[in-house]
Order: C-alpha cells, then sequence, then structure tokens
C-alpha cells in the first residue's frame, strides 16, 4: 500500500508564487485522494512491493479491468511526487555544470527553454503537465495529458510543472500563462540536476 508523505517544507513556504491555501488542497486533499484510489485498484492484487515508479514502468503486471486506474491514480501520485520534488523556497536561479550546459545544447540557452517550457504548459489543452524528460538520451520537452506519467512511455522525468487547475487557480485564475512565467524561482535545480546525472 502506498502512503502520502509530508512535505519537505511547510505548506506557506512556496509563497508568494503558490498560496498557502492552494498548496494545503492542493497536497492534503487531491494528492491524498490519489493516493487513497490507487491503493483501492491494486487491492487484492499478488504484486511485488515496489515503487510508484516501479509500477507505472512496468503496466503490464496490473490486470486490464484495472490498469486505466493504476494509470490515472498512481499516475496522480507519482506526477505529484515529482512535482512536489522539484519545487524548493529559495532555490538557485538557473542550473548549473553538466544540467546548465545540456539545455544550453539542446534549446540554444537557458531563456530559450524557458520560454519553450512556459509553451508547452500553456499548450496543453485542459489538464496535464509539462515535463522536461530525458527519453533514450535526448533531452526533450513533452505533454502529458491527465494522469498520464511520461515513466510509463520509458522517459526519466527531470523537471515538472503541473498544469490542472487546482494548482494555481486560487491565485491565478484562468491566467495560466502567469502562473507559468512566476514558477521559476521556486524550482529545485540542485533536484532537478541529481536526476539528470543519474539518467544519462
Amino acid at each position: 500500500m502506498y502512503k502520502l508523505d509530508a512535505l519537505q517544507y511547510p505548506y506557506d513556504a512556496l509563497e508568494p508564487v503558490i498560496d498557502q491555501k492552494t498548496v494545503e488542497v492542493h497536497h492534503g486533499k487531491h494528492h491524498q485522494t490519489y493516493v487513497n484510489n490507487l491503493n483501492k485498484a491494486i487491492e487484492g492484487l499478488d504484486l511485488k512491493e515496489q515503487t510508484i515508479e516501479e509500477l507505472l514502468r512496468d503496466l503490464s503486471q496490473v490486470p486490464d479491468e484495472r490498469r486505466q486506474a493504476v494509470i490515472n491514480h498512481g499516475g496522480g501520485h507519482y506526477n505529484h511526487l515529482v512535482y512536489w520534488a522539484t519545487m524548493t523556497p529559495g532555490g538557485a536561479k538557473e542550473p548549473q555544470g553538466e544540467l546548465a550546459k545540456a539545455i544550453d545544447e539542446t534549446f540554444g540557452g537557458f531563456e530559450k527553454f524557458k520560454e519553450a517550457f512556459e509553451k508547452a504548459g500553456a499548450g496543453q489543452f485542459g489538464s496535464g503537465w509539462a515535463w522536461l524528460v530525458l527519453d533514450k538520451g535526448e533531452m526533450k520537452i513533452v505533454q502529458s495529458s491527465n494522469q498520464d506519467s511520461p515513466v510509463s512511455k520509458g522517459m526519466t522525468p527531470l523537471l515538472v510543472n503541473d498544469v490542472w487547475e487546482h494548482a494555481y487557480y486560487l491565485k491565478y485564475q484562468n491566467r495560466r500563462a502567469d502562473y507559468l512565467s512566476a514558477w521559476w524561482p521556486l524550482v529545485n535545480w540542485d533536484i532537478v540536476a541529481a536526476r539528470y546525472a543519474k539518467a544519462k
């Protein structure tokens, strides 16, 4: 069975970019519901003990009649875990070292990367996510709808932003683009760099 751990920072730590009430509801209500429903979806199944990432990387072990529920709720759990860990109060302003070099080589510079990432987030129709991933060694920006996760397609997430309305609506209402552009000071580039170093 899976459980929801406390965040590594207080609910008000992402102010003023993301308000305390949004984080409280997002983590304590939305994310918790995904965990609860994931546990219901796998109840009674003979699955080995494994991380949620391992489960999503091999969905063939889940019976057909329960697979979509695991994609929805397991993806909801995993995607949020990556999202919360991607952020930190008072993070570095931009990536450094090998990660910065890879971003520069792939996108033509950090500012161009940010522009492309924000475009992906703003252009995601309806609910979903914007990701920076490694896909067979290639760094790329991808979108995913609902709670689909790139790990189920063999990709390794490096960075993610949640563009479901519950992630930003209390503060930004329908101004998703404003939320995306305001979000960068929260990025924990040390975590992103560690993911990159492990995956490359």
